[in-house]
């Protein structure tokens, strides 16, 4: 005979503050803490690991105020939150207690198959790199398009000889507009740690270290910043505008912090815990994690370029479909010393005509997100987001927005893709180190002036512009994709 628990409909007490009262209501209606084995969070969903799934009230949960949905998955039973379900877990914890917050899994009563969990677990895996690096993006969204849209506007102002890059008004405006982004894992090391649980001060030092001025004067020497650390040979890369190192250190940095405390006495932790952290994490990025990227991106650099000299359509297409994927990784770094080579030594660039095209297409996708959502605020994001990729900067379409609502990315790399095929059959060429809609200058000819090259300019980046947003606007997205209580907002501004 089994028993199924009265769903806890009322189960909001008046408390405090709100996140003990949600986290009183989602612990009665999973089936009290009796049914709790334990619970850990990732970055958007409390995942609780019950002893009977069925004593579960899913849709009261799914209708609390502060839960967007419920899902299921993996043998999990996942409670979407959201930006606040670092508050939340906390508040279920100080109810649940410390031991419940180890998160050993139950291991599920039928494996469907060694394939599909394992194929499960690289799924959920990267969906949850993407999430941690979009979430931890959210918070600094506003500036980086602002940013982005003001280099457009001081790209455009140069290029048309109206403000000199010596004059002392280019450069406050200059250091405005790219503060963000040669800064960005100081604040993306400490907005990472906050949503990962490490310290986010430690981890603001740790981007600091990778962004040090004598370590990017030695990483800008290209092929020769080679450097040895206690004997091991270390290839230094620029980390300014990097993201995936500093998610890697926010990460390692839960585990880091947690065996130092096992081993340095309470006494002295305030002082030594925090350098500590500080000089293994820079070191696990420097030694590691930075060679590593390095050495791939070199190796993906060299055989597109390869592919290239073969086919110019063909390196169009896979470059464009791939080239933004590399962003989010890190592994563009290789392709950027190649282009800047052939513009200092040739004076223009075919594969930098591709790289742009790629702009294009990230802006694209999310122009077609602001003329579709009803959501007010998504549309707000989306159209700074895409006048920011316009003007080379994509950023913020790709963490605020695109990677967000993952199939308006792969949509959008398809676009990319196609857009690239494109800008290789009309043999585009780039002569200056510049792209997107704003660098238009940079495709007309030295010498010969707007002639078959803007053309064909012309011909691909608005008709990449034109592919991404009408197959992002009717493949790509919906307001369904926003969750149940978000759709229900945008639903209700129209």
């Amino acid at each position: 005979m089994t028993t199924t628990a009265s769903p806890v409909v009322a189960a909001v007490p008046q408390s405090t503050t709100r996140y003990s009262a949600l986290a009183t209501a989602i612990v009665a209606n999973v089936g009290g803490q009796q049914n709790i084995n334990s619970v850990i969070h990732c970055i958007t969903r409390l995942r609780f690991y019950l002893k009977d799934e069925a004593l579960a009230h899913d849709a009261v949960i799914a209708n609390l105020d502060g839960v967007i949905d419920v899902a299921k998955a993996g043998g999990q039973y996942q409670v979407v939150i959201g930006p606040a379900v670092n508050d939340v877990f906390d508040a279920v914890i100080a109810q649940l207690g410390p031991e419940f917050a180890d998160g050993v899994p139950v291991p599920p009563v039928q494996e469907a198959s060694s394939d599909v969990n394992w194929l499960s677990h690289v799924r959920n895996g990267i969906s949850g790199v993407i999430g941690v690096m979009t979430a931890a993006m959210i918070p600094v969204i506003g500036i980086l398009a602002g940013s982005g849209i003001l280099k457009g506007i001081l790209a455009a102002l140069t290029g048309f000889k109206v403000l000199a890059v010596t004059s002392g008004t280019y450069m406050v405006l200059n250091a405005v507009a790219d503060a963000t982004f040669y800064f960005l894992p100081v604040v993306l090391g400490f907005t990472a740690a906050k949503k990962l649980g490490s310290d986010p001060i430690v981890l603001a030092i740790v981007g600091a270290i990778l962004i040090y001025p004598s370590l990017i004067t030695a990483a800008s020497k290209g092929a020769t910043a080679q450097i040895t650390f206690l004997g091991v040979p270390t290839h230094l890369m620029s980390y300014s505008a990097s993201v995936f190192p500093m998610i890697v250190a926010a990460w390692l940095g839960v585990y880091v912090e947690r065996g130092l405390k096992r081993v340095v006495p309470l006494y002295l932790r305030s002082v030594f815990i925090p350098i500590i952290e500080a000089l293994i994490l820079a070191i696990v990025v420097l030694v590691v994690v930075g060679p590593l990227i390095t050495i791939i991106s070199k190796g993906l650099a060299n055989g597109l370029v390869a592919v290239y000299n073969f086919s110019p359509a063909l390196s169009g297409l896979v470059i464009g479909g791939l080239y933004q994927t590399m962003v989010i990784f890190g592994l563009h770094w290789g392709i950027i010393p190649i282009v800047i080579n052939d513009i200092a030594t040739n004076g223009h660039s075919y594969l930098n005509a591709i790289l742009s095209i790629t702009m294009v297409a990230q802006g694209g996708a999310v122009l077609a997100v602001f003329l579709k959502s009803k959501d007010k605020h998504l549309k707000e994001i989306s159209l700074a987001a895409a006048i920011s990729a316009f003007c080379g900067v994509t950023e913020p379409a790709l963490y605020g927005v695109n990677l967000k609502y993952k199939r308006v990315f792969v949509v959008a790399s398809i676009a990319s893709g196609l857009g690239g095929l494109l800008t290789g059959l009309l043999r585009v060429n780039n002569y200056a180190l510049s792209g997107s809609l704003i660098g238009f200058p940079a495709f007309i000819t030295p010498g010969v002036g707007i002639g078959s090259n803007f053309y064909g300019y012309l011909i691909s980046h608005y008709g990449t512009l034109v592919i991404a947003t009408m197959l992002v606007y009717v493949f790509g997205f919906s307001d369904k994709l926003l969750g149940p209580k978000e759709n229900l907002k945008a639903t209700n501004s129209q």
